[in-house]
C-alpha cells in the first residue's frame, strides 16, 4: 500500500506532460502550472501518508520512483506520437504531424530523449531476463526508438546518443578499460580518439546539411545572444528580459551596415535562445548563472557517486538538448529536471520523501491561486480575441482593459491590446501599451504600429524612428519599407530622395516568402510620387 501510494506520488509530480487545455492560447504554459500546483498537492499527501506508514511498510527510494514515473510516461507520449503518425489521432499544431502532447515536435522529442538513458539504465540493471521491470524497460525503449527519429530534431538525437552511450558506458566499465588500454597502448589510443573526432565532426556536417538555414539561424542566434550578454554581463537583463534584450542586440548589428545576406536570411525575432545556458547568462548574468550550474553540478556528481546513472543519464540528456533548444521554459521539463536532480540528492530514506513533499506541496499551494487566476483570464483572453479577430475592436477593448492587470506580462496580449486601440485611432493610448509590449518581445511588428500611431498623430520624425528601428531588428522583411516610402510621400514629411530610395528596395528586394500582399505593396509604391 505504502510502495504504491509513493509510486503514486511521483507519477503525479511527472504528470504535467499529458496536460493539454484546448481552452487556452497556443504556446500557454499557465494551464500546466494550474496542474502541477494540484498535482503536487496530491503528491505531498501520498507522501505524507507514505512517511506515515515508514515503520510499517518500507518504501521505494525516490531514484527509483522517479526513474520509472519518467519511463511510463514517456512511453505514453510514445504511444500517443505512433497515433498522430499512423492517424488515429490529431497533432498539436497544424503544421507539424506529430508532436505528442506538446506544442512543438522539438520538445516532445526532447522529453522522449531524456527519458531513453533512463529506459537502457533500468533495463541493464535487470540481471534477470524474464523480470517485468526488464521488459517493462525494453518496451519504453523500443516505443521511444520507433517515435524519436520522426521528431527530425536534432538537438533531441544528439542528447539521446550522448546520454546513452554513457550510461552504457557507465554500465560496461568503459572508463576503467580506456585508462588501461591508453597506458598499454598510448599510439593506438589517441589515434582512435582521433578517429572518434572525425567521425563526430563528419556527422555534424551531415546533421548541419539535413537543415541548413535552421543550423544558421541558431548560430546567428547565439551571436546576438552573446551581444546582449556584453551589454550587461554581471546583473543580466531581468528574468523575462531576454526578448528585449536580443532585439535592441540584433537591432544594434544590423543598423551598424556590413552583415553577410545570410544573416538577413536567417535572422528572426525569437522568444527564446535556443539555448539555455545563454539565455540564463543574459536574463540573470554571469555570476548568478555559474552559481546555478554549480549548484546543479553537485547535484549530478553526488548521483553518480550513489549509483543512479538512470537519473543522471536522464539531466545529462536534459543538459544536452538545452545547448541548442529551450526546454526550461517549458514547466514540464523544469518539474521533471527538478524531480531528477532531487532523485540525484536524496537518500532513499523518509527524510528524502518528506523535503520532497515539503518542497513540491509548498510550491503548488503557494502558486494555485494565482495560477487558477491566470486560467481564468486566459480563457477569457480567448473570448476576446474572438472580437479582436472579428473587428469588434470596441467591444474587445473592454475586455482586454479588464483583463489587463492579470495577462499585463504577456506580450501577444500587450500587442492584441495597443493594436485594437491603433484600429480605433486612439494613437496616444495604443503606444503606451505598445511600449510595454516591447519590453517583452523583439517582434518589429510593434515598432511598425507604433511609427504608424506617431505618424497619425502628426510627429513624423518619432515615425521614421520606429520605422527604421523595425527595419534594422529584420532587415529581410519588406514591411516596413513600405511604410517609410508612404511617411516620406506624405505632404507632412515629404522627402523625394528618400521616398526613390524605399520605392527602389520594395520592389527590389526578395522576400522569404512571395505572397499576395507582397504584391499589393508593390503596387502601391508604383503609384507613390
Amino acid at each position: 500500500m505504502t510502495i504504491a501510494g509513493w509510486g503514486l506520488a511521483a507519477g503525479l509530480l511527472l504528470s504535467l506532460v499529458c496536460a493539454d487545455d484546448p481552452t487556452l492560447p497556443s504556446g500557454e504554459t499557465v494551464g500546466q502550472w494550474l496542474w502541477f500546483d494540484r498535482a503536487a498537492l496530491c503528491a505531498a499527501a501520498c507522501i505524507g501518508l507514505g512517511c506515515c506508514f515508514w515503520r510499517w511498510a518500507k518504501g521505494p527510494a525516490l531514484a527509483a520512483a522517479v526513474s520509472w514515473a519518467l519511463v511510463g510516461w514517456a512511453a505514453v507520449q510514445a504511444v500517443v506520437g505512433l497515433g498522430q503518425l499512423y492517424g488515429f489521432s490529431v497533432s498539436g499544431h497544424a503544421l507539424y504531424a506529430l508532436t505528442g502532447s506538446f506544442f512543438n515536435p522539438g520538445p516532445y522529442s526532447g522529453y522522449l530523449a531524456m527519458a531513453l538513458p533512463v529506459c537502457l539504465h533500468e533495463y541493464l540493471c535487470c540481471r534477470d531476463r524474464s523480470s517485468v521491470g526488464r521488459y517493462a524497460a525494453g518496451l519504453s525503449g523500443l516505443l521511444i526508438l520507433s517515435v524519436l527519429p520522426a521528431g527530425m530534431s536534432r538537438s533531441a538525437w544528439l542528447a539521446a546518443a550522448v546520454s546513452c552511450l554513457w550510461v552504457y558506458g557507465c554500465h560496461a566499465g568503459w572508463g576503467r578499460r580506456l585508462r588501461a588500454f591508453r597506458l598499454r597502448r598510448p599510439a593506438v589510443f589517441w589515434g582512435a580518439v582521433g578517429g572518434v573526432l572525425a567521425l563526430a565532426c563528419l556527422s555534424s556536417l551531415l546533421l548541419y546539411q539535413l537543415k541548413p538555414d535552421s543550423a544558421l539561424g541558431r548560430l546567428f542566434m547565439w551571436r546576438m545572444s552573446l551581444r546582449a550578454v556584453a551589454e550587461q554581463p554581471w546583473t543580466g537583463h531581468g528574468t523575462d528580459g531576454f526578448a528585449a534584450a536580443y532585439g535592441e542586440a540584433q537591432e544594434a548589428y544590423f543598423a551598424a551596415g556590413g552583415y553577410a545576406s545570410w544573416e538577413e536570411r536567417v535572422a528572426g525575432s525569437p522568444e527564446y535562445a535556443f539555448n539555455e545556458y545563454l539565455q540564463a547568462v543574459v536574463e540573470l548574468g554571469v555570476p548568478l548563472t555559474l552559481l546555478l550550474l554549480a549548484v546543479l553540478s553537485w547535484g549530478w556528481f553526488r548521483g553518480l557517486r550513489a549509483g543512479r546513472l538512470g537519473c543522471c543519464g536522464a539531466l545529462l540528456s536534459l543538459g544536452v538538448f538545452a545547448c541548442s533548444s529551450y526546454p526550461l521554459q517549458l514547466p514540464v521539463f523544469v518539474v521533471t529536471g527538478a524531480c531528477l536532480w532531487a532523485a540525484c540528492v536524496c537518500s532513499g530514506s523518509w527524510r528524502g520523501w518528506l523535503a520532497v513533499a515539503v518542497v513540491a506541496g509548498g510550491m503548488g499551494a503557494w502558486r494555485l491561486s494565482n495560477d487558477r487566476a491566470g486560467v481564468a483570464a486566459c480563457r477569457e483572453w480567448m473570448n476576446a480575441r474572438v472580437l479582436y479577430q472579428a473587428g469588434a475592436y470596441a467591444s474587445a477593448e473592454k475586455e482586454y482593459a479588464r483583463l489587463y492587470p492579470v495577462l499585463k506580462d504577456r506580450a501577444a496580449f500587450l500587442f492584441e491590446y495597443g493594436h485594437g486601440l491603433h484600429r480605433q485611432e486612439k494613437h496616444a493610448a495604443s503606444n503606451r501599451i505598445l511600449a510595454e509590449a516591447l519590453q517583452r518581445s523583439c517582434d518589429p511588428m510593434i515598432l511598425n504600429v507604433m511609427g504608424k500611431n506617431f505618424q497619425a498623430l502628426g510627429d513624423g520624425r518619432q515615425a521614421e524612428h520606429c520605422f527604421l528601428r523595425a527595419v534594422h531588428r529584420l532587415p529581410g522583411r519588406i514591411y516596413p519599407y513600405y511604410l517609410l516610402a508612404r511617411l516620406y510621400a506624405s505632404p507632412m514629411y515629404r522627402n523625394p530622395e528618400k521616398l526613390a530610395r524605399m520605392k527602389r528596395v520594395v520592389l527590389t528586394k526578395t522576400p522569404k516568402v512571395e505572397s499576395a500582399a507582397i504584391r499589393e505593396m508593390r503596387e502601391e509604391v508604383e503609384k507613390l510620387e
